[in-house]
């Protein structure tokens, strides 16, 4: 018989492994090493002492097996052997450790048992693929590894989406590690369980996790687990309110509180490794069925940017045709590539400090994550963004926050890598910061974000979906700093939104919203609604119906994401009731908005129409730390500005004679050109007395590649408006060829008639939408439809939000009865369904 050399049964195990735990030497990874070391040579002594005849072996498997072991852990030992063994053999080893106190998962196999075992149970198999030899025939034990990887290799096709699915019911059973006031150290979602399902999933050689960081985050939560054995006594893996003192303290870190955030980090940076691999496997078997392929295959036809819309393929188009089948354009620098955000080809991260953002947004967008090569590249290279932010860096903002529970995987990647911090420097207090309160479901920053998926789905009720998204996102911002959250995140909001780039009214808003987001519920739900103070102390707070509408939201969207005790049936009606109240002691009498008087370019452009009775059109670009410039019409094209150019500050100025169908067949031609619009307005004149020109201000942006040349974008609006170019087809069969994605689900669009106060000589109709391609053209041939005379038009496109204004008339210039005004928003919210 061949065995290791080791000590004979010490004479008290039990002391020795008590003198360990109380000695003042290494802790950690260390003393768990020592006392399996320990307990190694403790059992080796046993098997030697029970007389173990050849081909047999004492093999640690699990936890023990792995060379760690935690105070109070299991030991978990198979007696593995060739042949028949005496049944008191077993005895013999185990009764010692029974009567030592230890706890023993034992079992006694042959070879091909242990091998049928594993191959019946998942997580028997687990166990065996971290086997270690103790005593007795080291071969065997050699023998058992390489058949158990052989196995697991084998039938790794099969057992991953089961291990997966492992995963997840823990998960439903004991939530997420990183969110729990008391969580489950090794069960809960990235835990120590998900640890192992990583090394197990690495030993397939089909995908391995992300190791940055892994090991010390599994190390941090085994230490946490070693102290709460021996603060508590017990083989407890659940870190209880009562015990989080004592662990911290035996840990030499500062409270509790500091003791949960290191917790909480570790679980992130475990579940994020475990969301990457889990997606890795998802790839690599859907390779293996070549269903990847088929999908690709399909996708290729429609990959190329639109470029040259009616005369053939363009620059764009074979560019993409020579290469990856499986990458999708998404937005400027960013396609998608095996349902994942991907950098494409072109992208130069370096010169671009906007592309995390413009990735982030355009994966939640699309229901997608960024992949997390994508992730790390943009930490690495991209450079800080400017003070202020560029307008294209608050839009993709409030365009990834807008996407609802699709942001949340994007914004963890992002955070992952560091790059949420970067942004926002004054997240990293409330990052990973406990809430001590049984009505609070999540961290405090994952609050905020979880506030700000509430909110999108409320965006239809206000006219600044991007106040109220960048409010949800900052409301609790204070809660890093001492004092009243609510007047430190005021401070910090004052400070922060004009780094952000928003307006001195804009910046004054959001501090509004974040001092006063508990004002309406406390109120409500403690004062008199029918005192007159009661009122009062809600329009001090807010002084405008808008404000007004966003403190709402924002107030439902915080209570909402709080968990379910902070919101109810009941204390919406008080909170509705006053917010009733209040609007009443606001309202006023609605205005429309001022229109600024005509430029001289835009009068020229008015003039040049109404002589030649042709559009006329203008495209501005200003790049970074550039004079504006003036494309005039017909000249030269206008490529991509140079790197660093705000895509938001492309103005496009149109003029042209006025007739049926104008706004429709303007915002489709723009959409063929893949312009994406931002903001709007329409307005009449008459520079010469021969007739109404309509003049158009856009300002728009290309979806992705270069933007059209002047000359074509003027020619393609003079066939449209002469009917040779069918906008609307074109659009229909570019729409019938993409590809189809199942998307995200977005609030229904809301079309709503102003009150007659909303101006005196036209009926407003109010259109809310998710922002689309060809939205605008889709609500102009409504309004055509219908009959009636767009007078003015004010549409505003705010992140992934549309928020339009259009001055209605009809044939006489008379605004619209109710009847016929009822008509007409129902046309367009048909078209928009």
């Amino acid at each position: 018989m061949t065995t290791e050399t080791r000590p004979s049964d010490p004479a008290d195990p039990a002391a020795a492994r008590a003198a360990l735990l109380a000695a003042p030497g290494p802790v950690g990874r260390p003393r768990r090493e020592e006392l399996a070391r320990l307990t190694d040579d403790w059992l080796s002594g046993l098997l030697d002492a029970a007389g173990a005849p050849p081909g047999v072996a004492l093999v640690a498997v699990g936890g023990y097996g792995r060379g760690e072991l935690s105070p109070r852990s299991d030991l978990d030992v198979l007696l593995l052997h060739e042949g028949p063994i005496a049944r008191e053999l077993p005895e013999r080893i185990w009764y010692p450790v029974w009567d030592a106190g230890a706890k023993l998962d034992h079992s006694v196999r042959t070879l091909a048992e242990a091998r049928a075992v594993a191959a019946a149970d998942l997580k028997a198999q687990l166990g065996l693929l971290d086997a270690r030899h103790l005593a007795g025939e080291p071969a065997l034990t050699a023998e058992l590894r390489a058949a158990v990887f052989t196995d697991w290799r084998a039938s790794a096709p099969a057992r991953l989406p089961e291990l997966r699915e492992l995963g997840r019911e823990r998960a439903e059973r004991h939530g997420e590690l990183s969110f729990l006031l008391e969580p489950d150290l090794k069960e809960a979602r990235g835990g120590l369980r998900d640890v192992v399902a990583l090394n197990a999933v690495a030993a397939t050689w089909l995908a391995d996790a992300p190791r940055d960081g892994l090991d010390a985050a599994a190390q941090r939560l085994a230490d946490v687990r070693d102290a709460l054995h021996l603060v508590t006594g017990r083989a407890t893996e659940r870190l209880s309110l009562q015990d989080q003192d004592q662990v911290a303290e035996r840990l030499g870190v500062l409270d509790a509180d500091t003791l949960l955030r290191q917790v909480y980090e570790a679980a992130r940076t475990i579940a994020y490794a475990s969301d990457v691999t889990w997606r890795a496997v998802d790839r690599v078997l859907a390779a293996r069925t070549g269903r990847g392929r088929r999908v690709a295959r399909r996708a290729f036809p429609f990959t190329a940017p639109f470029t040259a819309p009616f005369t053939g393929a363009g620059r764009g188009a074979g560019a993409v045709a020579r290469g990856a089948v499986e990458r999708r354009p998404l937005a400027e620098g960013v396609v998608e590539q095996d349902g994942e955000a991907v950098l494409a080809q072109g992208a130069r991260p370096a010169a671009d400090p906007v592309l995390p953002l413009r990735a982030a947004a355009a994966a939640a967008q699309n229901g997608l994550t960024v992949s997390y090569a994508t992730v790390r590249r943009l930490a690495a290279e991209c450079r800080p963004l400017p003070t202020p932010w560029p307008d294209e860096a608050r839009e993709q903002l409030v365009t990834l926050l807008g996407a609802g529970e699709s942001a949340v995987p994007v914004w963890e990647a992002l955070e992952a890598e560091g790059l949420v911090t970067r942004l926002l420097p004054d997240w990293e207090r409330v990052r990973c910061r406990p809430q001590r309160n049984a009505v609070h479901r999540w961290t405090v920053d994952r609050h905020l974000v979880e506030t700000a998926v509430r909110a999108a789905a409320m965006t239809r009720r206000v006219a600044r979906p991007d106040l109220l998204l960048v409010a949800a996102l900052l409301h609790d911002i204070g809660k890093g700093w001492p004092g009243d959250h609510s007047e430190a995140g005021e401070v910090i909001v004052r400070d922060l939104a004009p780094r952000m780039g928003f307006g001195p009214e804009d910046t004054e808003t959001l501090a509004v919203l974040v001092r006063h987001h508990l004002t309406l519920v406390d109120t409500a739900t403690r004062r008199d609604p029918d005192d007159p103070a009661t009122v009062e102390t809600i329009t001090k707070a807010v002084t405008t119906l808008p404000e007004l509408e966003l403190l709402h939201a924002l107030t439902e969207a915080d209570a909402l994401a709080t968990g379910p005790a902070a919101w109810s049936g009941w204390r919406a009606s008080l909170v509705d009731g006053l917010v009733a109240r209040a609007a009443d002691r606001l309202a006023g009498a609605g205005t429309a908005p001022v229109e600024a008087a005509p430029t001289a370019e835009q009068e020229r452009l008015a003039v040049e129409a109404a002589r030649t009775g042709e559009p006329a059109l203008s495209l501005r670009a200003q790049a970074a730390g550039a004079d504006p410039g003036t494309v005039p019409t017909g000249t030269a094209p206008m490529g991509t500005a140079p790197m660093g150019t705000e895509p938001m500050g492309v103005e496009l100025t149109l003029a042209v004679p006025d007739r049926p169908g104008l706004l429709g067949t303007a915002a489709g031609v723009l959409a063929l050109h893949r312009l994406a619009v931002r903001s709007a307005g329409l307005r009449e004149l008459d520079p010469i007395g021969a007739g109404p020109v309509l003049l158009l201000s856009w300002r728009v942006a290309a979806e992705f590649g270069e933007l059209p040349e002047a000359a074509r974008l003027r020619a393609d609006l003079r066939r449209a408006l002469d009917g040779s170019l069918d906008v609307a087809r074109r659009l229909a069969e570019r729409d019938a060829a993409a590809p189809r994605r199942k998307g995200i689900p977005t609030p229904p669009p809301l079309v709503a008639v102003a009150p007659a106060v909303a101006s005196a000589t036209a009926t407003v109709l109010e259109v809310r939408a998710h922002d689309a391609p060809g939205l605008l053209h889709r609500i102009g041939r409504a309004l055509d439809g219908a009959g009636v005379r767009v007078r003015t038009a004010h549409v505003s496109t705010l992140g992934a939000e549309a928020v339009d204004s259009f001055y209605l008339t009809d044939a006489q210039g008379r605004p619209l009865d109710a009847r016929r005004a009822a008509e007409v928003a129902a046309a367009v919210r048909a078209a928009l369904d």
